[in-house]
């Protein structure tokens, strides 16, 4: 008995020992990895606010703080919070380019209308661009010149695009039936349902309003949202329909709907007034639809005619009752009609020019090279570039016809 009693008490002292040991154990691991933790440097978290997302990080982090759920690491996201910062006038300049074919010109003249519309509220636009014509139809006297065929992809290739000059033998009806097709195009462009659901819009081309029916003088418009039997008379007559004529009719435009008139003259500028105020919305200008004057008939240099009829004088308003420009362009100044595209040209010293210019940007001077294949920049300006400024951009960069 005594034996056995020593032999239990033995086993009673040899577990206490050991749960005295693991106690102890334990609290030294505690302690150690409560030093280690207080001595250990912080640990470093790093936020993402961008949208692009570094390899080998989880998505599902709560520190991620891009708006993108789903974003590929390789590739920045395009996703509509991040706020896109705008093109400086010096990017902008350096990435125009002249258009090589029709179909980039009416790239280039639209996004430039929408972006005029979009950036800058402007929603009462100029713009005046080059005419398609046919390729085989450079040469003059010739009695019968073919139309530029706009409607086939391998007829827009082989288009050329000229400057609108007294190089186009039948004048400005011929000028008007290449401008008709390419009003077209830039408004399927520009409409809204072309984007979204791909249907082309309706296109409403209106001729009343060239009086004598050979001045070349169009009005084309989208009816998108507007109901096409809605119509205003014009009041003024003047424009469309003559003394002892019927009157203009005017259509009615809703937010969605975009008119053009093309290669309008001083004399439809009171139809253009009257369309421009009762299209415009009181509350906000950006909802107003867009109108626009593609190729208007008034040079955009001035002759001494079209100088003193800008000024406010009694001499001023004789210059413009002689046919001076002033008293119209400062009726559209003040109803908001600002150049938002230009592209035009024209020879010198024996050599292709083309000048190009958006609402954003400087005046871009261009040479055609000696193959006629590329047009290469030659200088640019803040003010349109005069004739001798153009001179002297081809002899700096010694360029020679």
């Amino acid at each position: 008995i005594m034996k056995f009693y020593a032999s239990v008490q033995d086993k009673k002292h040899k577990s206490t020992h050991i749960r005295t040991i693991m106690k102890f154990y334990a609290l030294l691991l505690l302690g150690s990895s409560t030093t280690i933790q207080a001595f250990s440097p912080p640990i470093h978290t790093t936020r993402y606010i961008s949208n692009q997302v570094p390899k080998n990080t989880n998505k599902n982090d709560a520190l991620f703080l891009s708006s993108e759920t789903e974003t590929n690491a390789e590739t920045p996201s395009t996703s509509s919070s991040a706020n896109p910062v705008p093109a400086t006038k010096e990017e902008i300049n350096k990435a125009l380019r002249i258009p090589q074919s029709y179909n980039e010109m009416i790239q280039q003249t639209s996004q430039a209308m929408m972006d005029a519309y979009n950036q800058m509220g402007m929603s009462r636009q100029i713009v005046r661009i080059l005419l398609p014509r046919d390729a085989s139809s450079g040469q003059l006297g010739e009695y019968y010149e073919a139309e530029a065929e706009t409607s086939g992809k391998a007829s827009q290739e082989q288009m050329k695009l000229v400057p609108c000059d007294e190089s186009w033998q039948g004048g400005i009806m011929q000028l008007y039936r290449a401008a008709s097709p390419t009003t077209k195009d830039i408004l399927r462009q520009l409409s809204p349902t072309t984007a979204t659901t791909g249907v082309p819009p309706k296109i409403i081309e209106d001729r009343d309003i060239d009086e004598s029916g050979v001045d070349g003088v169009g009005l084309f418009y989208t009816q998108t949202g507007s109901d096409s039997s809605s119509t205003t008379k014009n009041s003024n007559n003047s424009g469309g329909g003559g003394l002892f004529g019927p009157s203009l009719t005017l259509p009615t435009l809703s937010e969605t709907d975009m008119c053009i008139f093309v290669q309008p003259t001083q004399e439809v500028v009171d139809t253009i007034e009257e369309l421009s105020n009762q299209s415009t919305s009181p509350s906000n200008e950006k909802s107003s639809p867009l109108i626009a004057l593609l190729n208007p008939q008034w040079r955009n240099v001035d002759d001494a005619l079209d100088v003193a009829s800008k000024s406010d004088s009694l001499f001023g308003q004789f210059a413009s009752f002689l046919g001076g420009k002033g008293s119209s362009l400062r009726r559209l100044d003040a109803l908001g009609y600002r150049s938002t595209y230009t592209l035009e040209g024209y020879v010198c010293k024996g050599g292709n020019i083309r000048l190009i210019k958006r609402f954003d940007s400087d005046w871009i001077v261009f040479a055609e090279n000696d193959k006629g294949d590329e047009y290469v920049r030659v200088g640019e300006m803040v003010e349109r570039p005069k004739y001798q400024d153009v001179e002297g951009m081809l002899e700096e960069k010694g360029v020679g016809y």
